[in-house]
């Protein structure tokens, strides 16, 4: 067992009664990646924190995670929108209104073609259909 109780030191217990104590030596130009300070430890470590560890990785995903963050958002405000809309399973509303609330017509997760030709579109298991003169019929996906 290994505990690392100081930054300087590490104690191995090697038996119940063997304990071996080193102490930590400053790598050799060795510096964390966030902050730049010099790391103490492991000779593969590459922050000096679990705090910089994080903020590096963090950085690193940031552009990422805003790209998703912001599909997954409003993917979740179409859904909302739909099951607020559909309470008795099949509904018809206009698209104006459909935008009125928000809705994002560039946003779904599926396209179903049916072997009638219909088209319907899904976010997740809430779907639609564009019918005639602006109509839309809402829809939930027999599981």
């Amino acid at each position: 067992m290994i505990i690392n109780l100081f930054p300087l030191f590490l104690i191995t217990f090697i038996s119940t009664e063997t304990i071996q104590i080193k102490k930590h030596k400053p790598m050799d130009n060795q510096t964390c990646l966030e902050c730049g300070e010099k790391i103490v430890g492991r000779s593969d470590k590459k922050f000096c924190s679990d705090a910089c560890r994080n903020a590096y990785n963090n950085k690193q995903n940031k552009t990422i995670s805003n790209y998703m963050r912001n599909v997954n958002n409003r993917l979740r405000r179409n859904y909302r929108i739909l099951s607020e809309s559909n309470t008795e399973g099949k509904t018809k509303l206009t698209r104006s209104k459909l935008e009125s609330l928000g809705f994002d017509f560039d946003y779904i997760t599926q396209i179903v073609t049916y072997k009638n030709g219909s088209q319907y579109f899904y976010i997740y298991d809430k779907g639609y259909k564009f019918l005639d003169n602006d109509w839309i019929l809402i829809v939930n996906k027999n599981s």
